[in-house]
């Protein structure tokens, strides 16, 4: 049987610590679907296309690319996960405060679908600090970004912020 686990975020933008993550999700499940979170009630610095395109460029070169698809959805996860006839939900934990946030979640989410665990995947300890919310900040002050995102996310966000 084919093992599928689903790793949702923002991804606004992905990081280095997302890619991580991901190749280290490969390891464990035959594929896996980087879910891009659409949320109209959080105001994203790019579009659900322009990530899902971020997304499927930065992975390209890696040797686990064809075990890894990208799609956008909309609403709850779990809904989204029995779709796609997925097992598991791929969380990252960088810090022990993302942890508490994220075992609720997990809780909850075993309440509305027992039958779809969740992995909690720690990064390379060089990613530890970073997020997509200070890789924004970083850019918007015209910062050293090679870093933390992959070489077209960086273009991506030098071209967002050239303007401001």
């Amino acid at each position: 049987m084919k093992t599928v686990a689903l790793y949702a975020g923002s991804f606004d933008p992905i990081t280095l610590g997302h890619l991580d993550i991901i190749e280290r999700a490969t390891k464990l499940f035959d594929s896996i679907i980087v879910t891009v979170a659409v949320n109209h009630r959080k105001e994203a610095l790019f579009s659900g296309d322009e990530r899902i395109h971020l997304i499927k460029e930065s992975i390209k070169p890696y040797p686990w690319a064809d075990n890894v698809s990208v799609e956008k959805f909309e609403g709850l996860l779990v809904d989204f996960a029995k779709k796609r006839n997925a097992t598991a939900l791929i969380r990252g934990a960088r810090r022990v405060s993302d942890f508490e946030y994220e075992f609720q979640m997990a809780l909850t989410n075993r309440r509305l679908a027992p039958n779809i665990d969740t992995v909690f995947l720690m990064p390379d300890e060089k990613y530890t600090f970073t997020s997509a919310t200070i890789v924004r900040e970083i850019a918007a002050w015209k910062g050293e970004l090679e870093s933390f995102v992959p070489k077209n996310v960086v273009a991506a966000l030098r071209k967002k912020y050239a303007g401001k």
